[in-house]
């Protein structure tokens, strides 16, 4: 089986899908690795390393990915690249799904088995896989460094001979992977931080990564099969507002990380709340790309109002663009061996396996069910 890792052409996308040690793993189970010169450049590994890894490094990209059995990649394809896959092969990457419709029926239109990893299913057999939670880790640690790397102050409380300086203020929007992590590390910086989120259930790892949880009474909450919050009602996120209008105007740093799987986030961070931010202050908005948590942020751009910074700028992993490509990679991997027939030396589709539901297209079919009822007009 030949294994194509094309190089990324999102703008400004520095990640690679597969790092040389998981090229290297791969070689060992039999299959053969193409990876197109520069794939790994911006990242931090070079051609030769993959070389020496048991890859074939290949500079022409049409005949990249029209011999490949299966597609690696971390950003989606546009689709002049879907027109160059092969028929019949296996793509692997973010796909956005819920939204990309086009990309979707480009797919199944070329009888590609597209493999979506947000739809990686958030069991315990399935962690060693879940991109999601991988990438969303590092994306917690950088956005706290970006919004220190724009506060106008220090994080930790500092007593000096010049007087004593106090601890910033930081308020986290949403407990999960990301939420914890931005919870952790500017708690390891010194900051007094304090967070929400809708899963009352979620306060205890809250409190255990040293940080005050808000208590907001919004009613019946909780958490989705898969783990995520559920959508809160009108209703519930006014009375999430108006308990946090306060906290927030009293905050050196606000990050938003609340996003509602597969729909447009809740805009939670009104304007007037921005306005009642002292100058100096910094909002990072982690949702901004898909819709924002924090109306007037805008996607990929920082943008001052009132002498309130609101960064946008999205795709956090991409900071430590070394590291989410290891991570990345391993997820990858992980899911090629899971798949892997070792006798055939091939990956196989079982669609008895209870992870097949991150397959969204096979067989010329949408086969993921809930994309396919939600294209069909079902809910």
């Amino acid at each position: 089986m030949l294994i194509a890792i094309p190089k990324e052409t999102a703008e400004g996308e520095r990640r690679a899908p597969l790092v040389p040690d998981s090229v290297k793993k791969l070689a060992r189970m039999g299959a053969d690795i193409s990876v197109e010169a520069g794939a790994g450049l911006a990242a931090g590994y070079t051609d030769s390393e993959y070389a020496s890894a048991g890859a074939s490094i290949v500079a022409d990209r049409v005949e990249l990915l029209g011999s490949a059995d299966m597609v690696l990649r971390v950003r989606k394809p546009d689709l002049a690249d879907v027109d160059l896959l092969k028929a019949g092969s296996i793509h692997v990457s973010f796909l956005d799904p819920f939204n990309e419709h086009e990309l979707i029926d480009a797919l199944k239109a070329k009888n590609i088995s597209a493999i979506s990893m947000e739809m990686i299913p958030r069991t315990t057999r399935s962690q060693k896989m879940d991109a999601l939670s991988s990438q969303a880790n590092l994306a917690g640690y950088v956005m706290v460094l970006i919004a220190v790397n724009y506060l106008p102050s220090i994080l930790p409380m500092m007593m000096t001979p010049a007087g004593t300086l106090k601890p910033a203020k930081v308020f986290i929007i949403g407990a999960g992977v990301a939420g914890l992590q931005a919870i952790a590390t500017a708690k390891r910086l010194g900051a007094q931080v304090t967070a929400f989120d809708t899963r009352s259930e979620v306060a205890e790892q809250v409190r255990s990564v040293g940080a005050k949880f808000l208590e907001i009474d919004l009613g019946e909450t909780g958490s989705t099969k898969e783990g995520y919050a559920k959508e809160l009602t009108p209703e519930q996120i006014q009375l999430q507002r108006d308990a946090q209008k306060e906290i927030i105007a009293n905050s050196d740093i606000v990050i938003t990380t609340a996003q509602v799987f597969g729909r447009k986030p809740p805009v939670i961070v009104p304007k007037e709340f921005v306005a009642g931010m002292k100058p100096g202050s910094v909002v990072i908005d982690m949702a901004a790309e898909t819709g924002g948590n924090v109306e007037g942020s805008e996607p990929g751009k920082v943008v001052e109002v009132n002498g309130v910074k609101i960064v946008g700028t999205g795709n956090w992993p991409n900071a430590v663009a070394r590291d989410a490509s290891q991570m990345y990679s391993s997820n990858l991997f992980n899911l090629v061996d899971e798949f892997w027939d070792k006798e055939a030396k091939k990956v196989v589709l079982d669609f008895e396996n209870d992870l097949i539901g991150c397959v969204i297209t096979h067989d010329n079919n949408i086969v993921n069910e809930t994309i396919a009822n939600i294209r069909s007009g079902g809910k």
